[in-house]
Parts: C-alpha cells; structure tokens; sequence
C-alpha cells in the first residue's frame, strides 16, 4: 500500500509483514499513549488494541491527540479508534474503555508487545509484574510531567531509571510487596523534574492534583515507546 511505502522502503517487505501481524495492547492513551498510538499505526502496526477509561475533559487539550473542543466529553478510545482508522482503515483496532485494575482479564499473553502508560501508582505496578510473566514483549512510559527539554529523554531497563520520582516509587512498592518484574522492562523517563509556578486547578472528586506538562514531552516520551516497540517486533532491542 502506497501509505506504507517509505516505512517497507527502510524495513522491507518482511519487516512489514512483522509490523502488520504484531499485536499490541496499549494501556493508557493520555498525554503519552495517544501519541504512541498514532505512531505505531503510521508505521503499520496492523493489530492494536487501546484501553483507557476516560472521557476526553477541556484540561487534556494541551497534551492528547484526542483532545479538541470538538470531542470534550467523548470517551477517548472511541475518539482515538476513529482517528487511527482514518490513518489504516484496514487496521484492526479493538478500543476498550476500561481500567486496568489487577485480576482483571486481558489476556495479556495474546499479544506480542504491551505499552504501559497509565498513571495509577498501583495499576501501574500491577501491570508491569503481570505483563512481565506474559511472553511478549513489554515497555513503560515513566512520569512526563514537570519537564521541559526535549533532550533529556532518556531510555533505560526499569532498575537502571535514575533520577525519576515515578520509577523510585514503582521499585519501592515493588520491593516492599516482595515482588519484581520477570524480565527486563524498557523504559522512557527523564531526570528533569520542575517545579510548578502556577495555582494547582481542582482536578475534581476523588482525582490528584496534576503537575504542569508541555505536548511536546509528552509526544516525545510517546513517539519512543512506539520506536522501542517497532524495534522490538523487527527484533532490534530486547
């Protein structure tokens, strides 16, 4: 397909064929997921499934691809689905709008690469371990917020994260619950962490207060994990 043919230029007619048959599931499709989701289909990932349980809100326009004042109060994977077959129509989408919570049946060993990027310290670490005993392949987004420069994102296996609150958090639990990953995880992370100068907004009910976050970090956190997942598939990287 002529969408396709600078991607089957650089990897091949074979290195497609991986592309189109990989499946994967992507957790998470916020300010980091969204953009990973648009890369993996632009490269020809055939077969992904997107789970995320919000509904678009008006603070999500400076950081997610779903989000425009067209599509506040939308559920995003319904959104994202949408745009992404506008992308492949003859892509296989499955959008799930549901939360990751543990025993919580996915049938993660279905699928060739799983992407983490939900926020949930818990969720987080959940996923991460059952993933971890599934045979694919698996990659986490760690915390995009509270950065600026694009050149400090950096990429490292989960225990060699240093500098970044979210991945020391995740191995504290971890190691307290008496329980780690099975294999080495890849992560996207970056040691800058700024404060934030203006007035916290009300994130409303039951919902943290956010830190501050640019799209461009968010994007480009994005853009790797979709990168570290293609390589995955054709067999470039662990």
């Amino acid at each position: 397909m002529k969408r396709f043919a600078r991607t089957e230029r650089l990897v091949g007619p074979d290195g497609m064929e991986k592309l189109s048959a990989a499946r994967v599931i992507l957790f998470g499709i916020g300010g980091v997921g969204s953009w990973c989701a648009e890369a993996l289909v632009r490269s020809g990932i055939g077969r992904l499934t997107i789970v995320d349980p919000d509904c678009v809100e008006e603070s999500n326009i400076n950081r997610q691809l779903p989000a425009t004042s067209a599509t506040v109060g939308r559920p995003k994977v319904e959104v994202l689905r949408e745009r992404l077959l506008e992308i492949n129509p003859d892509a296989d989408i499955t959008a799930l709008r549901l939360r990751y919570e543990k025993g919580a049946d996915f049938r993660l060993a279905e699928y060739d690469v799983i992407i983490d990027a939900i926020d949930s310290l818990t969720d987080k670490m959940n996923l991460l371990l059952e993933a971890s005993a599934a045979p694919g392949k698996v990659y986490c987004s760690l915390g995009a917020a509270c950065k600026t420069d694009p050149t400090k994102v950096r990429v490292a296996d989960f225990f060699s994260v240093k500098g970044c609150p979210l991945g020391a958090a995740l191995r504290k639990k971890m190691r307290k619950n008496k329980t780690l990953p099975l294999k080495p995880i890849l992560c996207v992370y970056d040691e800058e962490v700024l404060p934030n100068l203006g007035a916290p907004q009300d994130p409303g009910p039951g919902k943290a207060v956010a830190n501050g976050t640019f799209a461009h970090i968010t994007g480009i956190f994005g853009f790797t994990l979709a990168g570290l997942a293609i390589q995955g598939i054709l067999g470039t990287n662990p």
